[in-house]
């Protein structure tokens, strides 16, 4: 999940220094007034979701793997957890009955 979630970050570093350059050269417009940074970044989140999600799907899907597996797990150790209260807990009542 931590080198998906880079890549995101290195993919949107990456359109945002082309969308600044981009813009500072000219070539796409400036925001309006103070909002040009404002701009730059909507403009590179904007470009750069788009890509992520073609080009990490991999990434994306081993990712999802991993968290359907841990889910699992918890899952699993919250129901193991569960059994082991109720047996307790017979347990406990059966010894009140017999005494």
């Amino acid at each position: 999940m931590l080198r998906y979630t880079l890549m995101r970050l290195g993919i949107f570093a990456g359109c945002l220094v082309v969308v600044w350059g981009l813009v500072y050269s000219g070539l796409a417009p400036r925001g309006l007034g103070a909002s040009n940074g404002l701009w730059i970044v909507m403009l590179a989140l904007l470009l750069s979701a788009p890509i992520s999600f073609v080009v990490l799907r991999k990434e994306r899907d081993r990712a999802s793997v991993q968290i359907v597996q841990r889910v699992d797990r918890m899952k699993a150790n919250l129901e193991a957890n569960r059994n082991q209260e109720d047996s307790a807990d017979e347990s406990s009542r059966a010894q009140g009955q017999t005494s």
